[in-house]
Parts: C-alpha cells; structure tokens; sequence
C-alpha cells in the first residue's frame, strides 16, 4: 500500500514563490506609481520618515547616555558592595580557628557559599589559587557554580596579583537559558595555611539591561506611533491644502480638451484664491481670442470661397478672349504671337490656381465628398508616370517603377488618389535634377501604400516637418519649372486623409527626398504600413550614417 503524500511538504514550490515575486512586484510598483503620482503622499512619506530616522538618533543617544549612566552607577556600587565583601572575608579568615587543610578547606568553602547574595546582585563567587603563591597547603578551590570558573580572565588575574586595589572586567554571566550581562570582581585573600588566593565575586546587570530594553521599546513604538500620526497628519493637511491644485489641473485639461467654459471657485483671499482667480481670467482670455480668431478663420474661408467663385465669371470671359487670339497667333508679327502664348499659359495657370483655392475652401467647409471604387492601383500610378513623361523628358529623368507584380487593390477616389500621386511624381520629377526617380508600390492585408523617391537637391528635415503647410514654400534656391498657390501638398494631404490614410514626408537636405502615401484598403479602416517612408537603402541616413 503507497504511503500518503504530505502535501504540507509541497506546499511551497518554485512556482509558488514566482508568484509571490511578481505579486510583490507588482505591489511595489503601484506603490511607487501611486507615490510618484501623488505629492500629498510624498511628503507625508518623506515627512515619516524624516521624523523616524530623527527619533531614532535621538533615541539611539538618550539611550546611550542611559545606558552609560546606569552602567557607571551600577559598577559603583557593585565596587562598593565587593570591597566590603572582601574585606570581610578576610577578617572571618583571619579569625577563622583553622589549623587542618580539612578545617581550611570547610570554611573557604563556608566563606565563598555566604559570599552569594542575589539581593545585592552578586549571583557567584570563587576562591582561586594565586598562580605565584608557594605554600605547600593547597585546598580545592571553593566555588558556587562550575560555569563560573572560566569568567576571569587572564589579563584580569594578571591586575589582581600585581595590583592593590579591585579590579574588574565586563563578561557575559551564563544561565540556564543562555547568558546576561554582567562583571567580575576580583581582589586577594590570604587563606590560613594556603597562603594568598584570589577572590572573585560575580555581579549581574540583568536588571538594567531589562530597564534598557524597556526604554528601547517605548523610544520605538513611540517613534512608530508618533510617525504615523504625523504622516497622516501632513498628508491630511497635504490633501485638504492641495486639493485646489488638483481642481486646477482638473480644470486646465478640460480647459485643454476644449472646454472653455471651465473656471474655478473662488474662495478667500489667500494664495490659492490669487490662483483661481488667475485662472479664471486666463480661460477668459483665452476664450475670447479662440472666439475671435475663429471668427477670422470662417470670414477667411468665406473670403477665399466667395472670391474664388467670383472669379470664375471673369475668368471664363478672359479665357474665350485669350483662346481667340491664341487661336488667330499665326496673323500676328512676333511680339504679339508671344504675347498671346504667354497670356494663354499664365491663364491655364491663374485656372489651376483658382482650382486649388475652390478645393481648400471645401476641405475647411467640410464639403469634401469621397467617391471610392474598388480597383487596382497600378494602371492609375502608370497613368500618372505618363501624364509626367514629357516633364521628365525634359529634365533628363527616368522614372523608375517597382513592386508592381502584383494587384494592389483598394476603394479609392481615382481622382482624388490621381492629384496626390501626380503632385508627388512632378515635385520628385522638378527636384531631381536629372537623376533618376523611384515610384515604389507595396502592400500587405490591411493597406496599399505608394513611395516616391528621389536624390536630388534633397529636403532637408525643417522642410519635411512643414512641407504640408498651406501657401509655404521650400528653399527658394530650388529650382521650379512651374509655379503655384503652395497648396498642392496640404490639397493632397486632405486627400490622404479623407481616405483614412497617411502623407509622410523625410528627406536629407542635397541627398534624399522620399514621400510615402499609404491608404487603407477600406476606407476609414485600421491598417499597418507595408513600408516606412524611409527607403531601406537609405536607412543609414536617417541615423547620421553613410548610405
């Protein structure tokens, strides 16, 4: 029959112990977290344990002296009562009528045993031979208890054989359950027959130990105690002072999320209602030019609206004049056949800038509308590599394609997709100072994303950080074969985002500019990027390193 398992004995396995770590861990960590978070609780910490650690050498010094002084006293007295004692032994063995070693030995044995007095603290006492002494007579050595026989020292017999007085040395007293605290006592007898012997006599200091102990536990638990109420003292204060400082905070990050109208209570005339008030008057000001300035910004978007619009009229007017002599510039001599070329092509391009204008006053109204359809993108990036062909032609730049193997499809706004691709294509086309361009499509499960490179005149990252703002134009140095209202990136951006996806833009100023767009497969839905806008063999850059 298999013995029983003693479960007892399995009780605390390794796996046990993890969990009790991590436990612990985790305890001390939002204890930590909490402590961090919450001044009030620090300085009620700091505050407890500033006064333990003060009590404790407070303690530990009063203490001291209180040991030092009961000790001293006790040592005094404890002299006094041995060389009374001594003294009186020797006046009973000088008065003994001993003449046989068996009556010597009788009363040594009778002195030693009357010698133990626990009244006065004594607790032993022994007659040893004097290691100099020559008489032939010699007795056993009286003493009370054997645990006692090896307490002197030498150095201490050493001082009482050479010296007149008493003398004395601190020892650790055995008892049945261990040891106490205590002193020896030693001086010479002359014993009838034996010659001189050495006396010594053994003082506990039990007692005062105790009375020392006693105080170490009231000093401790005072100091605990008062810690505590200190501790929960300061951190009630701490609380009760602080708390307008949390409704301030409260108040600052409503004010922060767009709660204007969150203000303070005000109450006294102290410090903290002079911050209150502060407050106040800050979210009023605030406020009031938020207010304002959202006003400038609706009559801004309304006056770009408005006079976009107006000028439709005229300029349809301008345009069928421009396109009649455009038309009939065959008839003209040469100054006016070029003056109506130049006025055509700055029309086209006063067109496409009033474009721009119409299509950023419907971003701000929130009259965007998106018409996505599922398709592949690959014939709408090569259909914009086309559109730019003549541009690159010009430059001397080949555009390179890749990653086109297989179909990237998602639901996307072709048009709108198409003015993104055909602002990043033409800026890499512009900016590439004849170098070649590369138009790098990838894909996972969640999104379709399109990379556009090139190394030319570079971007430097300031220009990467605001290339996206509206009317802002990079290094004038560059050079532009065509011009602008500065809206095309922040136009295809809006783009970007109506989709649900992301523009990024980095770029090593005479090195590198890369553009990444990435679009969700479904419109609005999460999604991974497949790429990062940092090329991989370019990597290098991006940490200060060498490609």
């Amino acid at each position: 029959m298999a013995e029983p398992l003693d479960r007892r004995s399995h009780a605390r396995t390794p796996a046990t112990f993890t969990r009790i770590r991590r436990r612990t861990r985790r305890r001390v960590a939002r204890g930590l977290e909490r402590l961090r978070r919450s001044l009030s609780l620090r300085v009620a910490v700091i505050t407890s344990v500033s006064m333990v650690a003060a009590v404790g050498v407070m303690g530990g010094y009063v203490s001291a002296e209180i040991r030092d002084g009961l000790f001293e006293n006790r040592v005094e007295q404890m002299l006094g009562d041995a060389a009374w004692r001594l003294q009186q032994t020797q006046g009973r063995l000088d008065t003994a009528n001993a003449s046989t070693l068996a009556q010597v030995q009788s009363t040594a044995a009778d002195v030693v045993r009357s010698l133990q007095n626990p009244s006065s603290g004594m607790v032993g006492a022994m007659m040893l031979r004097s290691p100099g002494e020559s008489s032939p007579v010699t007795i056993l050595e009286p003493i009370t208890s054997a645990a006692l026989r090896e307490l002197p020292s030498e150095d201490l017999r050493q001082s009482v054989a050479i010296g007149r007085e008493l003398s004395w040395q601190s020892v650790a007293v055995p008892t049945g359950s261990g040891t106490e605290p205590g002193i020896v006592v030693g001086g010479e007898v002359s014993v009838p027959l034996a010659g001189v012997h050495e006396l010594y006599m053994v003082y506990t200091l039990a007692p005062e130990q105790q009375t020392i102990d006693l105080i170490m536990r009231v000093l401790g638990i005072g100091a605990v105690v008062l810690a505590v109420l200190i501790g929960l003292s300061v951190w009630t204060i701490m609380w009760r002072a602080l708390r307008p400082v949390r409704q301030l905070a409260l108040a600052a990050e409503r004010l922060a999320a767009g709660v204007l109208d969150e203000r303070m209570a005000v109450r006294g005339r102290d410090e903290l209602a002079t911050m209150a008030r502060s407050f106040n008057e800050m979210a009023d000001s605030l406020r009031s030019q938020i207010t304002r300035l959202e006003e400038l910004s609706r009559l801004q978007q309304r006056f770009v609206s408005d006079v976009s619009h107006e000028l439709r009229t005229p300029l349809t007017t301008i345009r069928m004049a421009a396109e009649m002599l455009y038309e009939a510039r065959g008839d003209f001599d040469p100054v006016v056949r070029r003056s109506a070329e130049l006025l055509q092509a700055q029309i086209d391009r006063f067109e496409s800038m009033l474009a721009d204008l119409l299509e950023i006053s419907r971003f701000d109204a929130g009259a965007a509308t998106l018409a996505p359809e599922e398709q592949d993108l690959r014939p709408l990036i090569r259909r914009v590599v086309e559109f730019s062909s003549p541009l690159a032609e010009r430059n001397g730049t080949v555009v390179r394609l890749s990653g086109f193997e297989l179909p990237a499809t998602a639901a996307v706004d072709d048009r709108r997709v198409e003015r993104i691709l055909r602002n990043l294509v033409v800026n890499a086309i512009e900016h590439s100072g004849g170098r070649p361009v590369d138009v790098e499509l990838a894909q996972n499960e969640t999104a379709v994303a399109v990379r556009v490179v090139d190394t030319g005149t570079g971007m430097s990252p300031y220009v990467a950080a605001h290339v996206f703002d509206r009317f802002w134009r990079a290094d004038p140095a560059r050079a532009r074969t065509t011009g602008g209202t500065g809206l095309g990136l922040a136009i295809s951006l809006e783009d970007a985002r109506l989709h649900g996806g992301t523009l990024e833009a980095w770029g090593e100023e005479g090195a590198v500019a890369s553009f990444l767009l990435c679009l969700p497969r479904r419109v609005g839905a999460d999604f991974v990027p497949p790429i990062t806008v940092v090329p991989e063999r370019l990597a290098p850059l991006a940490t200060g390193g060498t490609p």
